[in-house]
């Protein structure tokens, strides 16, 4: 299981933007997993509560939103849901396809208020 590993990242990384940006609270953070990355939401879930444990992150709620694995076909140019299809051009029924989607990971938002003076 990778995404403790991948999780200790985002936090380190989010703590320095904290620190950094001077914020008081971090409330919510956002994260973009590919559909067909190879990180598996379910377990970052799980690992969370854990990973941000006497961190900045302790209270903050994590938010998942899933990427579509999206592909351009090669022959006609049709853009299209890749897993849905099973990687065939709805349009042409090529196979001739390339992923343009949905192997990403971001961070999309962190949702913080300001430092308390």
């Amino acid at each position: 299981m990778h995404e403790l590993g991948i999780l200790m990242g985002i936090i380190k990384t989010v703590e320095n933007y904290a620190v950094e940006n001077q914020v008081g609270k971090i409330e919510k953070l956002v994260l973009q997993i590919g559909e067909i990355s190879s990180v598996i939401p379910e377990y970052m879930r799980k690992v969370y509560p854990a990973a941000v444990e006497d961190t900045l992150l302790a209270e903050a709620e994590l938010e998942i939103e899933i990427l579509p694995a999206n592909a351009e076909c090669r022959d006609c140019g049709n853009i299209f849901h890749a897993t849905v299809t099973g990687g065939i051009c709805p349009d042409c029924g090529s196979r001739n396809m390339h992923l343009i989607s949905g192997r990403d990971f971001f961070i999309k938002e962190i949702v913080c208020s300001s430092q308390e003076t």
